[in-house]
């Protein structure tokens, strides 16, 4: 049954969650999934796992952009699945070529990133973009498989389809 409003007064349960998300609200350094900012530098993390491990990496689509252009010719629009199992790592790779959209669908991951000094956890439902003089590395610290999907454009000299 609707609860009716009266002008002026909220029920008990809405001023509680309100006063609940303000407290809270104010608290938070960032967004989920992103960097503190008072953690945001350059060069803040270091290199780390060089080699997948315990993840597949499964191409579902890619379109040649060559017929958009000169500027576009060899680069592709790639779609993937990637099911990154338990202590499995994406290695340490660069986005100053290849920008990417990464969709965590299942599960959580870590991410290392070479601009934040700490750890960024990335849960389900959250989207990150990586672009720019980012480099990182992601790893599975959880108890179940994390579920990512990703669209990035792959540059022209990147042959393998499964360039992480």
């Amino acid at each position: 049954m609707p609860r009716k409003l009266t002008a002026g007064r909220l029920p008990m349960t809405v001023a509680a969650t309100l006063a609940l998300f303000a407290s809270t609200s104010v608290a938070m350094p960032a967004f989920a999934g992103e960097c503190p900012s008072d953690q945001v530098m350059a060069g803040a993390m270091e290199p780390g796992a060089t080699a997948p491990e315990g993840v597949t990496d499964d191409v579902l689509a890619s379109i040649d952009l060559s017929s958009k252009g000169s500027t576009w010719k060899g680069n592709a629009l790639r779609f993937r699945k990637l099911v990154i199992q338990p202590g499995g790592v994406v290695p340490w790779h660069s986005h100053e070529a290849r920008p990417a959209n990464i969709l965590i669908v299942e599960g959580s991951i870590t991410e290392y990133r070479s601009t934040c000094k700490v750890p960024i956890q990335h849960k389900a439902g959250e989207v990150t973009a990586e672009f720019g003089s980012l480099a990182h590395w992601w790893k599975n610290n959880g108890s179940k498989p994390a579920v990512l999907y990703s669209a990035d454009i792959l540059p022209p000299m990147s042959k393998d389809d499964h360039a992480m």
